[in-house]
């Protein structure tokens, strides 16, 4: 994992703090397509993420993505934009149905996963 790369906090190219606009609602891009829209976001400091909502690209799906995977926001378009490929996306630890996104197990296996493509 590189140094600098903090799954939880939300990179300086992503333009977010606690006082920004509410991203809940945004389309969210990957570098090879859509992949569905924010259901949840958190600006927590050290634990921000956003919950995808996949809608028919992986159908019946929520992903949770770390905040360092944000590469930017555009609040005009309404756009979310992670430095990762939709099959990256894809193969991440699955948020199953009684799991919740803030459950400490889990956000450590997801920050494991994406911190491979950090390092």
């Amino acid at each position: 994992m590189s140094p600098t790369w903090d799954a939880w906090t939300y990179r300086t190219s992503a333009g977010r703090t606690a006082q920004s606009a509410e991203i809940v609602g945004y389309e969210v891009h990957a570098t090879d397509g859509h992949i569905g829209k924010v259901d949840d976001a958190s600006y927590d400091v050290g634990a921000s993420q956003i919950v995808v909502d996949t809608g028919p690209w992986i159908f019946g799906r929520k992903v949770l993505l770390p905040a360092g995977t944000i590469d930017r926001v555009d609040d005009v378009e309404e756009r979310v934009y992670v430095d990762l490929t939709k099959d990256q996306i894809k193969n991440s630890p699955e948020l199953n149905e009684g799991t919740s996104w803030d459950d400490a197990a889990y956000r450590e296996r997801v920050g494991g996963y994406y911190s491979g493509f950090y390092g």
